[in-house]
């Protein structure tokens, strides 16, 4: 039987990570995927809840979270009703969440502590995997979904004056109508930890095998980034998926109890990656 179990643990600055874990209960030591959240999502955004079971059907166990300054709260983990923590966030501290959720992952404190862990991360959470990959060795294996290949792309360059001048921009999600706060903070972070935050530069020196899987109609996160992850990762394996957009058919919500094909297509290709012997890949 297909089962989840949910975690609260304490994440960056005392904020609170949501976390989930989805499993089958005869296999309760199965290697762990733990899936990263990409820029104005939540581990409950659209398909997520149905990637998780697919995955589970299929030998793994999965895990979801929401970075603790994701802008959701404990008590509205589906609303962003907490749009001061989201203004407050930066890289280093989404970082530090993943981090806490290996941590808690490996310690078999709560759940069976994970022997063999596979990292998945959507669009900004594919940058921050990338990154948290190259500096742990308890990761396995990478997957990135439609990733960024830095995280200066998800705003563009021009407005970063006025940006430091004000202190402060507001991003509009489209699918709520909120203006999201962002607080010069953010490029702070960036300035001071280029290198670390060097997404491209962070990939070239991962060891594990990795599969970086791009859309062919995501007009969200080009397919250039796609390339340059690649070319900086000549040995990871790439899959393009025809017809995927940004998120591979998910909406949210989403109503349905199957998988939109694109979205079923990364599955399966995911999961034959992760099922591959390392000296085989």
């Amino acid at each position: 039987m297909i089962r989840k179990q949910n975690f609260n643990i304490p994440g960056a600055k005392g904020r609170i990570i949501l976390i989930d874990v989805t499993f089958d209960d005869a296999l309760k030591n199965a290697p762990l995927v733990i899936f990263a959240h990409g820029f104005k999502g939540f581990k409950d955004w659209g398909a997520h809840n149905l990637v998780a079971q697919y995955f589970a059907e299929h030998g793994f166990r999965f895990l979801k979270f929401n970075f603790s300054h994701n802008g959701t709260t404990t008590d509205n983990p589906l609303e962003f009703k907490d749009l001061i923590a989201f203004g407050d966030n930066t890289f280093s501290i989404e970082l530090q969440d993943l981090a806490t959720v290996i941590d808690f992952a490996s310690n078999g404190s709560s759940m069976p502590a994970a022997g063999d862990i596979y990292l998945m991360g959507h669009s900004m959470g594919g940058g921050i995997s990338i990154v948290k990959t190259a500096e742990d060795a308890r990761i396995k294996k990478l997957v990135t979904m439609a990733s960024i290949s830095s995280f200066r792309n998800l705003w563009p360059e021009e407005i970063e004056e006025q940006w430091r001048l004000q202190g402060i921009i507001y991003m509009p999600n489209t699918r709520t109508g909120q203006q999201m706060p962002l607080k010069a903070g953010l490029l702070d972070d960036l300035d001071k930890n280029a290198a670390r935050l060097d997404i491209l530069a962070k990939a070239a020196e991962i060891k594990q095998p990795c599969l970086i899987v791009h859309g062919s109609a995501d007009t969200s996160v080009p397919f250039s980034h796609a390339e340059a992850l690649k070319k900086a990762m000549p040995d990871a394996e790439m899959l393009v998926v025809p017809g995927g957009d940004h998120t591979f058919g998910a909406i949210h919500p989403y109503t349905k109890n199957t998988l939109p094909a694109p979205l079923l297509e990364f599955c399966n290709q995911s999961i034959a990656f992760l099922n591959k012997p390392a000296s085989k890949l």
